[in-house]
């Protein structure tokens, strides 16, 4: 009995079918990771902080902070260097990676003076509703997903993503209302209409 052409190729190789699944991660995703990792960083880097001291702040906004960085740092917590890759695992990191980017950019410019890492109010804070946060009310958490998600997909296995995005959702749900109360408190009315109408940073749920 002929053996199957393929099978046949395979055998004569000599390999398997389990060192084929197990062929480590390719170059390009590295490069892919590192190049979306750097153009969606350059904003941070280079937004300018507002000088004049906040009115008002609100550290408990730092409680989030610790949990999203916990979660960013599960990703890497599996062997990814011996992943191989699914065909449409790359082309959706490289979209999450560019919508990302997108908004973490158009975001910090909007924003202007207004960036400030810790949940606060400046004395002549203004309710920004332009470019991206037409969309969602906090765009720049929305960039962070996209992060997560892209970088999750390519070298996170399911079983460290899920409690990762878990992780993200509680710190960035605590973020997301510790600020929301704080603009309340400044801007009233307009803030309620514009909360009702726009949502969090997750597009259709409100």
């Amino acid at each position: 009995m002929q053996k199957h052409p393929v099978k046949a190729r395979i055998a004569s190789s000599g390999l398997t079918l389990a060192s084929i699944r197990s062929l480590p991660m390719p170059t390009y995703a590295y490069a892919i990771l590192v190049l979306g990792w750097l153009i969606w960083l350059t904003p941070f880097l280079r937004a300018k902080q507002s000088e004049k001291p906040a009115k008002q702040v609100d550290r408990r906004a730092r409680w989030g902070i610790l949990l999203v960085a916990i979660a960013y740092t599960l990703l890497g917590q599996g062997r990814f260097w011996e992943r191989s890759l699914q065909p449409w695992q790359v082309p959706l990191s490289v979209v999450l990676f560019a919508l990302a980017s997108l908004l973490f950019w158009t975001g910090a410019r909007a924003l202007g003076r207004q960036w400030r890492i810790d949940a606060g109010l400046s004395a002549d804070h203004e309710l920004i509703t332009s470019g991206p946060y037409r969309f969602v009310r906090h765009p720049i958490y929305t960039s962070l997903l996209c992060i997560l998600l892209g970088t999750g997909f390519l070298i996170t296995p399911w079983w460290l993503l899920l409690p990762s995005l878990l992780l993200f959702i509680i710190g960035t749900e605590i973020r997301v209302r510790i600020e929301d109360n704080l603009l309340a408190s400044q801007f009233g009315d307009r803030f309620a209409e514009y909360r009702k109408r726009v949502p969090a940073y997750i597009p259709f749920p409100k």
